[in-house]
């Protein structure tokens, strides 16, 4: 799978511009605020459909125009595909081979993307939330339907927490809890069971990656925490039944809070390297190796999904990472990831080889050298 061109007009500080890939690894070079994450942003968004810089459309459209347009062309699996997304006020097109999408859901699965950018550096220590989301867009990248439940599961989330601050405040009745606990508890056990299902496959290339980069010195395991009583291994039905009975007892408590305090939404992943969390004492230099083990080991849970390597986006990150680690990560990439890497100096990368482009970025432009 490889992006070999890419057109931008009018997205962010891009008026027009056209661009042709190495299938390899393309690095964009330039001054910070030039526009080379820009580039990154429309490559995700062209893939997945949502940026991940903003959840506001409008704040990708350049700011004298009233709307953008991305075209890229796509080679996988030796088929030729054409992506078109274009961004109108609030109406957002997509279309592949000229073929308008009915939704967004169903982009999923044709342009395949990890993206590592120093933010991700925070994965191992961050919140719970940057781990939730980092499963939960691994999964939707390979399921529609998982991408599915998270937005129903978000619907349901916000409707009986206006109903449990209605209870609260003496505005309905309890008996109407009834309803929407169990459409939380068929939503979140669903959601829960595909990330144990995952978390298993994604562990086990965790491990293999942090002894890699580690010469053998770390072993990291990945955990599901949850105040359910269920494992790994627990079924759809046994996660629903805990789930059931874990709400019943937390009730009281939802309505003086209200809040939901149980599922899907609140849950973490320890991260534990030699019996240590490190997520809380874990030294800096162990959780950005584990932040890196875990980005090559999405890049292996993907291949092994979709039967290809996903497109790599390195945004800034080689700054980031001391010289043992770039040399790991630019050996891993070597000649079968097409990569593109930002960066402000191309000193960051002393140790590239093999066939790459270079394009300097400035001022919202781009120019292969």
């Amino acid at each position: 799978m490889y992006l070999s061109q890419l057109y931008l007009k009018n997205f962010r500080n891009y008026t027009e511009q056209y661009l042709k890939f190495n299938k390899n690894i393309n690095l964009l070079i330039g001054s910070n605020a030039q526009g080379k994450t820009n580039i990154l942003e429309s490559i995700y968004l062209i893939g997945t459909g949502s940026s991940h810089r903003t959840n506001i459309d409008a704040e990708l459209i350049n700011w004298q125009e009233e709307g953008l347009y991305l075209k890229c062309e796509l080679i996988k699996e030796n088929q030729d595909y054409q992506l078109e997304l274009s961004l109108l006020g609030r109406n957002k097109e997509i279309k592949i081979n000229s073929n308008r999408l009915s939704r967004i859901n169903d982009l999923i699965g044709y342009l395949n993307i990890v993206i590592f950018s120093p933010e991700d550096l925070n994965l191992v220590k961050g919140s719970p939330n940057l781990r939730r989301k980092f499963i939960d867009l691994e999964i939707s990248q390979i399921s529609p339907y998982y991408r599915h439940l998270i937005s129903k599961y978000g619907k349901v989330l916000k409707q009986r927490n206006n109903l449990l601050k209605e209870i609260r405040d003496n505005k309905a009745p309890k008996e109407m809890l009834s309803v929407w606990d169990q459409q939380l508890i068929d939503l979140g056990a669903k959601i829960i069971k595909k990330r144990l299902e995952s978390l298993i496959k994604l562990g086990i290339l965790s491990k293999l990656m942090q002894r890699k980069i580690t010469n053998g010195l770390e072993a990291l395991e990945l955990k599901y925490d949850t105040e359910l009583e269920i494992d790994s291994n627990s079924s759809e039905e046994e996660i629903k039944e805990s789930f059931k009975l874990k709400l019943k007892e937390k009730r009281e408590r939802e309505i003086y809070q209200g809040a939901t305090t149980l599922g899907p939404h609140r849950d973490d992943i320890s991260l534990i390297v030699n019996n240590i969390d490190i997520r809380k004492f874990g030294s800096q230099g162990q959780q950005r190796t584990a932040a890196l083990a875990l980005k090559l080991a999405e890049l292996e849970f993907m291949k092994g999904e979709i039967g290809e390597y996903p497109i790599l986006l390195l945004d800034d990150v080689f700054s980031e990472l001391d010289l043992s680690r770039r040399s790991y990560l630019l050996d891993t990439i070597r000649d079968k990831i097409q990569t593109f890497i930002t960066s402000t100096d191309l000193k960051n990368l002393n140790g590239l080889k093999g066939n790459h482009k270079i394009f300097e970025i400035k001022n919202g432009s781009a120019i292969e050298v």
